[in-house]
């Protein structure tokens, strides 16, 4: 089956952090495998941000529009997820999957899912869930 190119619905996504630099580190090591690098970072009046994409992109305007769609940025005080709230990554297969978990365990982050299929989400949903140090839920998902 053959689908027409997506166009980016969402430019870019933000989350915060109390810790910059722990988060930087969890979502170096779990973005890795799914093929996304840090490609920018900035000292903002609002607090110091880093934000990833594919490698050899940047942020728009500079760049393309949504070519680095996942940012965290630093904020003082708690951070509190709100409820329900999760962001799913796209994987390019099982396997980036699994090592996108194992990576995110080794990092600080919180099993909520191992990898495996998700039936119960449709056919061929494979997917692992993690909490990141600051308690937001993530996911890699990729079908099979």
């Amino acid at each position: 089956m053959s689908f027409p190119p997506v166009r980016p619905v969402i430019e870019h996504l933000s989350i915060t952090t109390v810790d910059l630099p722990r988060a930087v580190r969890f979502y170096d090591a779990v973005l890795a495998p799914l093929g996304l690098v840090r490609v920018a970072d900035y000292d903002e009046p609002e607090g110091a941000s880093a934000c990833w994409g594919p490698p050899g992109t940047i942020p728009a305007p500079e760049g393309a529009i949504g070519a680095a769609p996942f940012w965290v940025q630093l904020r003082d005080g708690p951070v509190s997820p709100p409820p329900g709230t999760h962001i799913a990554f796209c994987a390019p297969d099982e396997a980036a999957v699994a090592a996108f978990h194992a990576a995110g365990l080794a990092a600080g982050g919180t099993d909520h899912g191992a990898p495996g299929l998700r039936p119960h989400y449709g056919p061929g949903y494979y997917a692992a869930f993690l909490k990141d140090p600051d308690g937001w839920r993530i996911e890699a998902v990729t079908f099979i």
